[in-house]
């Protein structure tokens, strides 16, 4: 298993925390530069985008951190492996698990990308199928609905492959990864959500926070948008509901108990 960690490189405060962090489960990550959302041009990004998508126009940090993903994949087809962790650098890891980042032997057959991590409150439920054990009191299961967050993801090799061949995006990364609502790769990947997860994103601020605060003016576009939004958050409700309705669906709670290193020192909060 390949572990990138993607850093940008203005948050040395990150790097060192993260670099710590691994090494303590024994693990040496390759880091992958982030776009920077401070030194890059709105017109080289609309390249890579369209111009609007399910979810409005895409924020610049969110862009940035779209396409820094996209860095790590085009690294990791390069190599051998046929697995690869994904993390940003401000991800607080289970250090019961940490096997997880150095094995793939417990990654089932056709699991072509799994969700390490819990993204919202700690009473979410997500919908999911059936859950298929894995053992040391973990399972898998498909993700059904809106899970966003791409703080920490295993990719295969051909899924790596297939996301790269996209010329232009219409949703975040995290949303074209886990929220099958609005993204058609993500019905066509199925990704599998790791119950309870083991990666939590950190307490502090993100530094593609006040890109999006930028882009949620109140007006006539932010009120376009957010009724664009509801109705693609609700385009699969029949079938979700049907699902539930035939058993092949649940809701589950997320949230595990992320136990870190003890030695571990969280980054600083804020952006530098």
């Amino acid at each position: 298993m390949q572990v990138f960690l993607i850093n940008l490189d203005r948050r040395t405060d990150r790097l060192a925390a993260m670099t710590s962090q691994l090494a303590a489960f024994g693990i040496a990550a390759t880091r992958i530069a982030a776009v920077d959302a401070d030194k890059v041009s709105d017109e080289w990004l609309q390249q890579a985008f369209t111009a609007r998508g399910p979810l409005g126009v895409i924020p610049k940090g969110d862009r940035c951190c779209s396409l820094s993903h996209r860095r790590a994949w085009a690294r990791f087809v390069t190599g051998g492996a046929p697995y690869a962790a994904v993390l940003e650098d401000d991800v607080v890891l289970d250090a019961s698990h940490s096997r997880l980042l150095k094995q793939h032997d417990w990654i089932p057959d056709g699991a072509d990308l799994v969700k390490l991590e819990h993204f919202g409150p700690e009473h979410q439920r997500v919908l999911v199928g059936e859950e298929l054990s894995i053992g040391h009191r973990l399972a898998l299961a498909p993700i059904l609905s809106r899970h966003t967050g791409a703080a920490a993801y295993v990719v295969s090799r051909s899924a790596a492959i297939r996301l790269l061949r996209m010329r232009r995006w219409s949703v975040p990364v995290d949303h074209l990864l886990f929220n099958p609502n609005v993204s058609p790769v993500a019905e066509e990947l199925k990704p599998y959500q790791m119950l309870p997860a083991v990666a939590r994103q950190g307490e502090g601020a993100s530094d593609i926070r006040p890109w999006r605060l930028a882009d949620r003016r109140l007006g006539l576009k932010l009120a376009r948008r957010e009724i664009v939004r509801a109705y693609y958050e609700c385009r699969l409700l029949p079938k979700q509901i049907a699902a539930v309705l035939r058993g092949e669906a649940h809701l589950a709670r997320v949230a595990g108990t992320i136990a870190p290193p003890l030695d571990f020192v969280p980054a600083r909060t804020g952006t530098a």
